[in-house]
């Protein structure tokens, strides 16, 4: 478990407030999840904030996220991190970016580049408003109203609880009680976690929650569905799986 400002990390995901707004983060670019929204075609992210050190820039597994952002057409704000040390080499990391499609604005081009440091805490502000410029660049909307659905981001079995799944909400108001069906499981929401460890009753569009209540694990990026009754629950999830 990770601390972030004081908080332990309940989950892979994490929400923060900025100007009133709310940003979600989800953790670490080799997250399951990421990998299988590719492939099932689900959008579980709008912006992917690019880690970069400063001091030794590209990585394989950068290009990695790059090619799963550019393929899932999701627009890439870099953070250069570490800027605080001497050796820090800006412009090479901006040139080799280059070859990436990823164009600073101080190079004409329309990548916001945010230079940072987690340990120094700096400029970590700017980096929650550029999210937010973009947000709005992209007119991101949810609606509050219907029946909930989203998408799973992990998905485990707890000796005690039994499956455990967390859910990044995208539409509706999720509540204690609803059925649902998810991947190749269904259920009903037993108990819902919010990121903070903290027992919720409801939950809406961009929260991180963790379920109990699943018949079964659903895999990473499963889509997450609320249904009127147990018995369309059943009756869905019999359909799905024929």
């Amino acid at each position: 478990d990770v601390e972030f400002g004081g908080i332990t990390q309940h989950i892979g995901a994490y929400q923060i407030n900025q100007n009133n707004n709310k940003i979600t983060f989800i953790d670490t670019p080799g997250h399951a999840a990421f990998t299988e929204m590719r492939a099932r075609g689900s959008k579980i992210t709008d912006i992917v904030v690019l880690v970069v050190a400063a001091d030794d820039g590209i990585k394989p597994q950068t290009v990695e996220a790059i090619k799963h952002a550019k393929a899932a057409k999701v627009p890439i704000i870099v953070a250069i991190n570490k800027c605080d040390l001497p050796e820090k080499n800006i412009s090479k990391i901006k040139n080799e970016m280059m070859q990436y499609e990823l164009i600073a604005e101080d190079l004409s081009g329309d990548t916001l580049f945010v230079e940072v440091s987690a340990l120094k805490k700096i400029n970590l502000d700017k980096l929650k408003e550029s999210i937010l410029l973009q947000s709005e660049i992209l007119d991101l909307k949810s609606s509050f109203s219907g029946q909930a659905r989203g998408v799973v981001i992990e998905s485990k079995i707890d000796k005690g609880k039994g499956p455990v799944s967390t859910i990044l909400i995208t539409n509706g108001m999720l509540k204690k009680g609803d059925f649902f069906i998810c991947g190749d499981t269904w259920g009903k929401i037993r108990a819902m976690i919010s990121y903070a460890g903290n027992n919720i009753n409801e939950a809406f569009p961009s929260m991180p929650v963790e379920i109990l209540g699943m018949n079964n694990s659903a895999f990473a990026g499963a889509e997450f569905l609320v249904t009127k009754s147990e018995d369309e629950a059943k009756e869905m999830n019999k359909y799905k799986k024929n």
